[in-house]
């Protein structure tokens, strides 16, 4: 089970250095299964899917910010010896991506931002239900019924719940406030990383005028909207969003070891 700086990974093609490395980062709540195998494993592609820590495999507590977990995937970096790598998150996992490539520019050769925004606030009455364990199974269906999209099956749904409930609450509950602080609005205009935005047309977590917004405030991104999906849009319609990412990675100019 491969581990680096406390965090499980699952790797594809790991052995393909003449491949840009992508990171695949999960939201709150979630694992590296969130991203289903069609995506997890691209085809052609060198792919890190990891677990945050707290979640999935990997030990520890969760983080308490979205910076604490930007050093979680930078310490994995430096201990993979990758010095740049796309960096696409979901949700939570975008708002990780934003602020590595903020602040650690350096680090990261392009951008995916699926279903996520500069900002991220949380109802407070998830906070709250997620709080009591009397609420707490209250509380993540609400979250599954404003995640899914109107095509999402059943299977799907319980997927998600269970997902959820394997989660320690005071994690997810931890990574809900993280995301309920995060704020990067103004900063946006910096980012000068291919940017490829991706959004589901019914997604009620994060609409696509959030998708909208970061299209317009980060230069030169490009925005794509897929119908009928939710704010799973990975795991509701994984081959389509798997090949907008493999045309969005294959654009991307990449030198190995610069």
């Amino acid at each position: 089970m491969p581990i680096k700086a406390g965090i499980y990974y699952f790797a594809n093609n790991p052995d393909e250095h003449n491949l840009p490395p992508v990171i695949l980062i999960h939201g709150a709540g979630g694992s590296h299964l969130s991203w289903p195998p069609e995506i997890r494993r691209m085809p052609g592609q060198r792919v890190l899917t990891v677990d945050l820590p707290g979640h999935g495999k990997s030990s520890g507590l969760g983080k308490g910010s979205i910076h604490e977990y930007v050093k979680s995937i930078k310490d994995l970096m430096d201990d993979l010896s990758l010095y740049k790598a796309i960096i696409v998150g979901h949700s939570m996992g975008g708002a990780i991506a934003l602020e590595l490539a903020l602040d650690h520019p350096e680090r990261v050769i392009g951008l995916g931002l699926i279903a996520t925004n500069a900002r991220l606030r949380v109802s407070q009455a998830i906070l709250d239900g997620l709080a009591h364990k009397s609420t707490i199974t209250r509380a993540i269906q609400t979250i599954v019924d404003w995640s899914c999209g109107p095509l999402a099956n059943e299977t799907l749904r319980k997927l998600s719940v269970r997902q959820l409930e394997e989660t320690r609450p005071a994690v997810l509950r931890g990574d809900l406030v993280a995301c309920n602080n995060f704020d990067a609005v103004q900063r946006m205009p910096e980012i000068n990383k291919p940017t490829l935005i991706v959004c589901g047309t019914e997604d009620r977590m994060t609409p696509v005028r959030f998708s909208e917004f970061l299209a317009m405030q980060i230069p030169g991104a490009a925005l794509q909207t897929i119908d009928m999906a939710g704010h799973m849009v990975m795991l509701e319609q994984p081959r389509r969003l798997a090949a907008i990412l493999n045309v969005f990675i294959m654009s991307i100019h990449y030198i190995p070891g610069v």
